[in-house]
Order: C-alpha cells, then sequence, then structure tokens
C-alpha cells in the first residue's frame, strides 16, 4: 500500500500535477471567456442552465436536454415564463425533470432581478472568487459544484468543480478528508491548489479517475497511484 502525504502543500500539488501531466500530458487552456461582454451575450446563462441540466446524469443525455430546452424556446425570457410542467417535459431525457425545471426558472429570476431585467451574468466577473460562488450558490438548488462549473469555466475564476471523479481520488490521495462532504470539498481544493493549476489539476484527476482509479475495482497499476494512492486496489 502507498503511504499518503501526511501533509499536502503547494509543492506537493505542483509534483501530483506534474505526474499526472506525465501519465496523460498537458491539459491546454481553458475556453474561459473571462465576461459575458466577451462572448456571446449570455453566454455564462446558457452555461449555468446547462450545468443544472448535468446535475446527475450522464454527459450524452444533458446534451440532448439542452438542445431540447434552446431549440424549444427562443430566448431566456421565454424559459422563464414557461408553464412548469411543459418546461419539465422539454428536458424529460436530463432527469429529475420538475426538480430541474424549478431550478433553471429559479436561477433565471434570480440573474433578471439581480441586473434589473437583463440576463447575463456578467456582474459576476467583477465580484471576487468567493462573492461571486456565495451569490450562485444563494439559488435553491445551486450547489459549489455547479457554481465552480460556471465559475471557472466560463470566468476563469479560480475555484475547483468538484464531481464524483476529482473527490474519489482527492480522497484517497489524502488531499482532502475522507470524511468531508462534498462543498468542504470544493473548500479544501480551492485553498490548497495553486490558482493556475485549478482547472488544468481538475481535468487530469478525472481523467486519472476514469481511466484507473474507478469507483470500483480500481487499477493502481500505474505510477502516480503507486506514489500516491490508499485505495483498497493498492
Amino acid at each position: 500500500m502507498a503511504s499518503q502525504h501526511a501533509e499536502w502543500d503547494e509543492a506537493a500539488v505542483r509534483d501530483l500535477h506534474q505526474e499526472l501531466v506525465d501519465l496523460y500530458g498537458p491539459v491546454g487552456a481553458s475556453d474561459a471567456h473571462g465576461a459575458d461582454s466577451d462572448a456571446e451575450p449570455g453566454e455564462g446563462v446558457r452555461q449555468l442552465l446547462t450545468t443544472i441540466l448535468s446535475q446527475n446524469v450522464a454527459d450524452a443525455n444533458t446534451a440532448r436536454a439542452s438542445e431540447a430546452l434552446f431549440s424549444t424556446y427562443t430566448d431566456f425570457e421565454a424559459i422563464e415564463s414557461a408553464p412548469l410542467d411543459e418546461l419539465a417535459e422539454t428536458i424529460r431525457v436530463a432527469g429529475l425533470a420538475e426538480t430541474k425545471a424549478t431550478r433553471i426558472q429559479r436561477a433565471l429570476a434570480a440573474i433578471r432581478e439581480e441586473t434589473g431585467g437583463a440576463y447575463s451574468l456578467a456582474f459576476l466577473d467583477a465580484m471576487a472568487t468567493d462573492e461571486a460562488k456565495a451569490w450562485l450558490t444563494d439559488i435553491k438548488g445551486i450547489g459549489p459544484k455547479t457554481a465552480s462549473v460556471v465559475l471557472n469555466f466560463h470566468f476563469g475564476k479560480p475555484t475547483m468543480a468538484v464531481d464524483t471523479h476529482v473527490e474519489r481520488v482527492s480522497k484517497r490521495f489524502g488531499l482532502v478528508p475522507v470524511s468531508a462532504s462534498n462543498a468542504r470539498a470544493h473548500d479544501v481544493l480551492d485553498d490548497l491548489v495553486p490558482d493556475e493549476l485549478i482547472y488544468p489539476l481538475h481535468v487530469l484527476l478525472i481523467e486519472h479517475g476514469r481511466t484507473y482509479c474507478s469507483a470500483r475495482s480500481p487499477d493502481c497499476t500505474n505510477p502516480v497511484c503507486e506514489r500516491y494512492c490508499e485505495c483498497e486496489g493498492c
């Protein structure tokens, strides 16, 4: 069994990142735009809605639900004002349709009220990361992962989106306490990982979780697991 780091610091995280790069290759820069004003108007809102659709569902169904949503309704106002049962039926393939339809309309209402009528998240770009994350997670149904996806992928803010792969691998490597909640895992990784490594390490940890460090029957015959992991497969 490999020995976990007794204590992780910035240098150790950089070492882990490099070893993952050695195993999988470097990760390209994020496609983050920096603000709605630098991209298509409302692109951040579109990403938020797509991320809500992606909660607890496979990527293929997220794509199908997103296509149905944005082809059925002409704009965000039409989505917000649509009958709830009609909206839920439109996104049915994403699962939890009524819940997600409610979350989508609640998010759109919050954005419209914050901006005085515009469906744009550009105002988040001027906020500090913690403030922007707090604004998003104050909307019922938007948790730290959904907020982090939008803030990191769209705005380039340094906040780690902790999905099941990132959480599993981080706990096995000792980056995050095994007992930590998902919300706590977000906080720990945001504090620990250097800002410029947030996005590439997110991608690499997902790749490692899919390739080797799976939830069941992990394959630990790789140099990264041999050095860092303490799962049952090691």
